[in-house]
């Protein structure tokens, strides 16, 4: 079986040339049980770090994640691909794109600038215009249009009267004690300090699409913590996640929930529309209990066909978690932690019941079992080195 590789060129302090060619076994085989073997590079490009096919056409999309653009390549034999038009700009670091289920459009996210961009995609799967999408603010900042749903509610059942609260107080301490309670209707001067920017600033880091039920779809907001749900150009909602969890990428179940990975936090959110359609927060879970916060870092969520597991990629302590899927899609259950067999599991892919990972700062990458019944990564298959791969796309000919 074939994949494309995606990877990390000098631009970006790899050792990719562009897209790779990687077998798994003989190359018209179905499954990707066989032997790995890198088989070269298919076509020139720089740092096509994220990669995803056509779904009835010969073509394939990366984005140039330093040059902050997407191509498109047609391939042009088993193991060839050449550029399909010149790269269409999408926003600074674009590091994901994804595409629309009828093939009508693609859509890209930008780490660099939090950019969201839908391109339009021609009949021969070539890029077409590109329509920047509208930016956001972060839910969690005193200027915040539109704060999260928690501090919203708070707002609705009406603001705290400091003034009124403190009088109350001051009354019930007596002559004795009133002075200790602040006056809010006279406070003291405060001295105005000069602004220093902060460097740890949050901003907005767009780093990965859904396309889920109903014509819509969901783009996450590392930097903000935000889940945006969208329909066509238009922004409908937004569900904030606890701040500092750091949203990455997200996969979609079919029963209606959106599983979301947190980079930061090291959890998955479950997310469903309630009966008016707005989406709601309705589980989560860590991704395992034994990973570390600030050392551990969740890259890659999957699916098994099934839908009754989940895996998750971890960097920092190079594991594979799996988690069970309850209850309807309702719950979420950390299973298992084990080693991936690579440095920086940057991404993975399950065919079957085979899981790829990719290790990119091992130059390599790896195959395993995944057990069907309990869901959990068993024995390591093959290895290949590969170089800085950072996403596996099986060609199914």
């Amino acid at each position: 079986m074939r994949f494309w590789l995606g990877g990390y060129t000098a631009d970006m302090s790899g050792h990719a040339a562009g897209i790779g060619v990687l077998l798994a076994g003989e190359p018209a085989a179905q499954s990707p049980r066989g032997a790995l073997t890198f088989a070269g590079t298919a076509v020139h490009a720089e740092s096509p770090s994220w990669l995803v096919a056509h779904p009835t056409l010969d073509v394939v999309y990366a984005t140039l994640e330093e040059r902050g653009a997407v191509q498109a390549f047609r391939r042009t034999g088993e193991d060839t691909l050449t550029p399909f038009g010149g790269p269409v700009s999408t926003g600074y670091a674009t590091c994901h794109a994804a595409v629309a289920p009828g093939a009508g459009t693609l859509v890209t996210a930008a780490y660099g600038d939090g950019t969201i961009t839908r391109v339009s995609l021609a009949a021969d799967g070539s890029l077409q215009g590109a329509t920047a999408l509208s930016s956001t603010t972060d839910p969690y900042s005193f200027e915040a249009a539109n704060p999260p749903a928690s501090l919203a509610a708070s707002a609705a059942n009406g603001a705290i009267d400091l003034s009124a609260a403190a009088a109350a107080l001051r009354e019930a301490a007596g002559p004795e004690f009133a002075h200790l309670v602040p006056d809010y209707d006279n406070p003291e001067p405060v001295e105005t300090l000069p602004v220093v920017e902060d460097p740890n600033a949050r901003v907005s880091r767009g780093h990965h699409t859904t396309f889920v039920a109903g014509g819509l779809f969901a783009t996450t907001d590392l930097g903000f913590d935000l889940v945006r749900i969208w329909r066509g150009d238009i922004e409908i909602q937004q569900v904030a996640l606890p701040k500092g969890s750091g949203p990455r990428h997200a996969v979609w179940h079919p029963s209606g929930h959106l599983y979301v990975v947190t980079e930061y936090s090291g959890e998955v959110y479950g997310l469903a529309p309630d009966r008016e359609g707005m989406w709601r927060i309705v589980t989560a879970v860590p991704v395992s209990r034994e990973i570390s916060f600030g050392v551990d870092f969740p890259a890659e969520i999957s699916m098994t066909a099934d839908g009754l597991f989940l895996h998750v990629t971890v960097r920092g302590s190079n594991t594979i978690a799996t988690i069970a899927v309850r209850d309807g899609g309702a719950r979420l259950d950390s299973l298992a932690l084990v080693e991936s067999g690579v440095d920086w599991p940057r991404h993975h892919v399950l065919v079957g019941d085979t899981i790829l990972v990719a290790g990119q700062r091992s130059d390599e990458v790896v195959s395993f079992s995944i057990d069907p019944r309990s869901g959990v990564v068993g024995q390591l298959l093959h290895r290949a080195p590969a170089p800085t791969p950072t996403a596996l796309v099986p060609i199914f000919d």
